[in-house]
């Protein structure tokens, strides 16, 4: 990843007088959406790079041993040898960006990866994940285990009580306190947007976590009613980019949930390099939480590479 954000004094001022302009908004997510397309050679180029940004991730109640190992294979593997042969790929080391799971699956992911040879950071979920309606000691522990088990990054929730009650305070102090137990460890601030009310609570709600010293700030948990949207999208980046204006310190950016389709991933794409640039659109700014999304991305490069969509057994399942 990028130099981290060591954060600043929190700046209540600057939290309070922010606003967000929704039907701008909502504009400027619906040009994106429509107007910003890759096709035939670039598009492949996009989603090889798409898929280097992936948090490969599996958050399920059924997780096993066998399901863990299955997805580190595939983010080591995330596409088919014969296709990165025809687009001259095959040494660049193509792999998922990162793999994420719950805390109790952390110590087979670092096994299973490290059996493949694999050097791909595992990501862990925790602090009550994902509603965060716990103790504060023990989400903090939570924390703390998941980095002795060798969880290299940590997607923490934010309290939505707090966030909800404009305490600004008291998400700032919480998501200090978890960068503090986060050690060398990345943290990724999930706000868990669909549960903030407001655009304008999410713009006060990035700005709080980046303050606090996050490394990322992540759209969703995955398991709200709205999960990653353009809208919030650009808001988030645009807090992004004010905050790396006046500090100088680059945050990255992770839209989790409900991204399944190639053609998401593009858009998405094509948002970081707008609104923010070129160092956005790598995987040490740039992460997308997803499960199905590389099935689908996999799909179109077979398409591209052989003129026809492959069968469903025909690529391995993550």
């Amino acid at each position: 990843m990028a130099c981290r954000n060591p954060g600043i004094d929190l700046d209540l001022g600057w939290i309070q007088s922010s606003r967000v302009n929704q039907p701008a908004t909502v504009r400027r997510a619906q040009y994106l959406a429509t107007a910003r397309t890759v096709k035939k050679k670039w598009q492949a180029s996009w989603l090889l790079r798409a898929v280097t940004c992936i948090d490969l991730t599996t958050l399920s109640g059924d997780d096993t041993p066998a399901n863990v190992q299955r997805l580190c294979y595939k983010a080591h593997h995330p596409v088919r040898e014969d296709l990165l042969k025809a687009l001259n790929m095959q040494d660049k080391g193509v792999t998922t960006g990162a793999v994420c799971v719950y805390p109790a699956r952390v110590k087979e992911a670092v096994k299973f990866l490290k059996q493949a040879g694999a050097d791909i950071p595992v990501a862990s979920v925790a602090t009550g994940f994902p509603s965060g309606q716990y103790p504060l000691s023990t989400r903090l522990q939570e924390v703390r285990d998941a980095v002795l088990h060798g969880a290299t990054e940590i997607d923490i929730v934010i309290s939505r009580t707090q966030a909800l009650s404009g305490d600004w305070q008291g998400v700032y102090d919480e998501v200090r306190a978890f960068r503090e137990a986060c050690g060398e460890a990345h943290l990724k601030t999930i706000l868990a947007t669909g549960e903030l009310g407001s655009l304008t609570n999410v713009y006060k709600a990035s700005l709080a976590a980046m303050m606090a010293g996050s490394d990322f700030i992540k759209t969703s948990t995955g398991k709200e009613g709205v999960n990653a949207i353009l809208p919030v999208g650009v808001v988030m980046c645009r807090a992004i980019r004010e905050y790396y204006q006046r500090t100088g310190y680059k945050v990255g950016f992770k839209p989790a949930g409900g991204i399944r389709s190639a053609k998401d991933a593009c858009t998405w794409l094509a948002l970081m390099k707008e609104e923010l640039g070129d160092d956005w659109t790598h995987p040490s700014m740039f992460r997308i939480g997803a499960s199905g999304l590389l099935t689908d991305i996999e799909r179109q490069l077979y398409h591209h590479v052989y003129g026809r969509y492959a069968a469903a057994h025909q690529l391995a399942m993550s």
